[in-house]
């Protein structure tokens, strides 16, 4: 058997990474640049911390900041034209995961306009070109977009989210800067870590993963337990340690795919707008428990991760031993366990919608529509 692994060219990691930027720049002989980031980025100064640095290398930019938390088909194809008449021969992309999808959606249909009307980028899209040269920048410790060949966007219309999985969006270069994750709040810093964690979780016990995923995934799975809390209380060996362990399983989940958590999460953040990193979390013990009998002896090594002694447990009790402390981080870092916006009369549309979605074959147990509608549930 043949396994795939697609990485960034290059990637900067560790305090003052950006200040590489400008030095790129200039080397690859890029002219200007097409900022994809957020308006909250751009109102609380974040992006400046950027721009501040392409100002001062005289290196020419422009700012495109309509994009919102799951970011819609919309927000691409107005970012299309933006970059078509910006005169940009490169991208920047600032933010978290949505800043991140709408910039990889804009460079690949800049570079393979056939599929300018996005929906035809769902699934494995047949994308003949690379995406436009992108440095990508996350101020989130949590989903990874820079390290990954996934990209999710929301068809309002439809009311359903949806994945697109090709090697020619990965971004060229990342630059990871744990002072770029800094002014987080709180409630994001936990939200995002939750959704990293059920990246390395899932990535750990899909169908599809194989040892070098797996080093990679238990790792993230280490280095997130230890460090989530204190990325949350804003201590900064906590950020540095989610600016790593956030990248790491990036670079695992995005080569082996995922499962129901997050085509459930999808799901519900289309639907009621849920922040994607608290679907996932909130998602993410009740599919470890359906899954857990088709995991082995994966589960011993994800409690051991999280800091858990697993000498003398029998498989019943270090499953139960995972669960718990995963349910413990989420409950630690705030995050709820119940979804008050879960309508009864939604579940059939919320289960149809996941089932299709994706992430769901990945999932290491076979799943159904009813089984799904059960797991929704569990949230009420």
């Amino acid at each position: 058997m043949v396994n795939r692994f697609v990485l960034n060219g290059i990637s900067y990691h560790g305090k003052g990474a950006i200040r590489e930027i400008p030095g790129i720049i200039k080397e690859k002989r890029l002219n200007k640049a097409f900022i994809a980031t957020d308006p909250d980025l751009v109102k609380f100064g974040v992006t400046k911390k950027v721009t501040d640095l392409l100002d001062e290398n005289g290196l020419e930019y422009e700012i495109y900041s309509d994009i919102k938390p799951n970011p819609t088909i919309e927000n691409v194809k107005s970012g299309v034209e933006a970059y078509k008449k910006s005169g940009a021969d490169y991208m920047i992309t600032v933010g978290g995961g949505s800043s991140m999808d709408t910039g990889k959606a804009i460079g690949i249909i800049i570079n393979n306009p056939e599929f300018s009307d996005v929906r035809s980028l769902e699934g494995v899209a047949p994308t003949k070109n690379h995406t436009v040269f992108t440095i990508a920048v996350p101020t989130t410790a949590g989903t990874a977009a820079e390290a990954t060949i996934n990209y999710v966007i929301t068809d309002v219309e439809k009311k359903r989210k949806f994945v697109c999985v090709d090697t020619n969006d990965i971004p060229d270069i990342a630059v990871i800067d744990p002072d770029m994750m800094s002014t987080m709040p709180k409630g994001l810093t936990a939200a995002t870590g939750m959704d990293a964690l059920t990246h390395a979780i899932e990535g750990y016990t899909t169908k599809a993963a194989w040892e070098l995923a797996d080093c990679l995934n238990l790792e993230a799975i280490r280095l997130i337990a230890k460090n989530l809390r204190g990325a949350v209380r804003n201590e900064s060996e906590g950020r540095e340690g989610m600016a790593l362990g956030q990248y790491v399983t990036g670079m695992a989940f995005s080569n082996v795919g995922l499962g129901i958590a997050h085509s459930m999460a999808h799901t519900l953040g289309a639907v009621y707008d849920t922040p994607h990193g608290v679907a996932c979390a909130m998602m993410l013990p009740i599919v470890m428990e359906y899954n857990q009998e088709t995991t082995g002896d994966k589960f011993k090594y994800v409690a051991e991760a999280m800091g858990v002694d697993t000498a003398g447990m029998d498989q019943a009790a270090y499953r139960r031993a995972a669960i718990d402390a995963v349910r413990q981080l989420s409950a630690d870092v705030g995050i709820p366990a119940k979804l008050e916006a879960l309508k009864e009369e939604d579940l059939d549309f919320l289960a149809e919608s996941a089932y299709a979605d994706a992430c769901c074959p990945g999932n290491p147990k076979e799943t159904s529509v009813e089984d799904l509608k059960e797991l929704f549930r569990k949230l009420m």
